[in-house]
């Protein structure tokens, strides 16, 4: 028994060397430090660096071509000729070199506005992109707050059971007094001893999850899992929301939305761009080019030399591709049919996901307000069961019950709390306004 008092001691002597040493992060660190390290955030934002690459004006088709050429070729041949009258003429060896190189240029006069309708939608895409992230950003925000809030809710959990295991101890220790002296049974002292153990198994528990806890939300922020911390516990609710009003800021702002909407938009420049091939294209086609020859005294000319420019503009059009621009045209209106169908599906379940998420949040703050004056009514029947133990009115097992009733109040308590403050921030989510919120 001592050797667990000694090990007990020791752990709660660490502990508190470790809590005030730990550092405070308050929400807004968290958020800056998920917004600056998070692997999602980070992956997201390289992702909308491609998309603004991809829609530069180097990848929009806008610009012409040049292209350059050279060579050198070298011939050495061996011919003979025999005329009609059987006359033999031999060549040996027959040497030349040629050099040549050329520079051309090819140009996209007009394409049936297929270019300008792709760079459109390029821009368009990177825009799509940037609600991407952003939405990314948005789901990883809500996971560091759920975090954070959960290592809130063990933190003040800890404390409670902190506090019972320290009842306890208080109890066993009277326990011991009273046996020694004779005013007690060895029985109410094993009881003692046994309730010190259950509240000590608790607390090692419960800090073990904190532990888990806190590695978790440093996971979230980038940064080494062993950081050790401490939260700010303190939270504040709005306690009104009104459904209409946050239904019209959802179909303005719910990230969702906003993304179908963009996807609406580019089926549309996809239409364009599909019927942008069943028009002509102009093209312009220019090139500069040189080649020399030298030759041995085989040849009639000893040097040959030759170079100019050369232009021309080619109009070419697709009269009949065999339906595949009809195919795709066709393809492209029924996708815009299921995009409409979608934004109707998603308005809908946007309704639905509000009107359940009041519902549950007005609910978490009813139960919160009902859990308050549960811990107050336990703590008054704990104080005045205390008193009555002390005077010897009530039993050991009186006594445990008071004080387990206390402990699973404040643990409801805890529990109701951050579950209304997570339900808030859903509410946030929907209605678009999750990374508007001040601290």
């Amino acid at each position: 028994m001592k050797h667990i008092k000694n090990n007990l001691y020791f752990l709660f002597l660490l502990m508190g060397i470790l809590s005030f040493s730990q550092e405070q992060l308050s929400k807004k660190e968290a958020v800056s430090l998920a917004l600056e390290n998070n692997y999602g955030i980070l992956i997201a934002k390289n992702n909308i660096k491609i998309a603004e690459n991809n829609a530069s004006i180097f990848n929009s088709g806008y610009l012409p071509k040049v292209t350059a050429s050279s060579g050198i070729n070298y011939s050495n041949n061996s011919t003979e000729n025999t005329s009609q009258n059987n006359i033999i003429s031999k060549t040996t060896n027959a040497e030349s070199k040629n050099y040549n190189g050329s520079i051309g240029l090819n140009y996209t006069i007009f394409d049936g506005f297929g270019r300008t309708y792709n760079y459109k939608k390029l821009k368009e895409t990177y825009n799509l992109s940037e609600l991407e992230t952003k939405a990314i950003i948005e789901n990883s925000l809500l996971q560091v707050f759920t975090m954070y809030y959960e290592v809130a809710r063990l933190t003040e959990d800890t404390k409670n059971i902190f506090e019972t295991l320290s009842i306890s101890k208080q109890r066993l220790k009277r326990a011991n007094y009273a046996f020694e002296y004779g005013q007690s049974t060895k029985l109410q002292l094993l009881n003692a001893e046994v309730d010190v153990n259950n509240d000590s198994i608790r607390y090692i528990n419960i800090n073990r999850l904190l532990a888990n806890a806190k590695r978790d939300l440093n996971l979230l922020l980038g940064r080494n899992v062993t950081t050790n911390f401490n939260v700010n516990t303190n939270v504040s609710f709005n306690l009104f929301f009104e459904y209409n009003a946050i239904l019209e800021k959802a179909k303005l702002k719910n990230i969702e939305i906003q993304k179908l909407n963009k996807s609406i938009v580019l089926n549309e420049f996809d239409l364009k761009i599909n019927k942008s091939d069943l028009l002509p294209t102009l093209n312009l086609n220019s090139s500069y080019g040189f080649s020399k020859s030298d030759n041995d005294a085989t040849f009639n000319y000893a040097e040959q030399l030759s170079k100019g420019l050369s232009a021309g503009i080619s109009l070419n059009w697709n009269i009949f591709d065999g339906g595949t621009t009809k195919t795709r045209i066709q393809n492209s209106k029924i996708i815009a049919d299921n995009l409409q169908i979608q934004k109707e599906q998603i308005n809908n379940s946007i309704e639905r996901s509000i009107a359940n998420a009041l519902e549950v949040y007005n609910n978490a703050l009813f139960i919160l307000q009902a859990e308050e004056k549960n811990v107050e009514t336990n703590f008054r029947n704990f104080s005045r069961t205390e008193e009555q133990f002390k005077l010897g009115q009530i039993t050991t097992i009186e006594f445990r019950q008071a004080q387990i009733n206390l402990l699973n109040a404040q643990s409801s308590l805890n529990q109701a709390k951050y579950d209304a403050k997570n339900a808030e921030l859903i509410i946030l989510q929907l209605s678009g306004d999750l990374l508007n919120i001040e601290f």
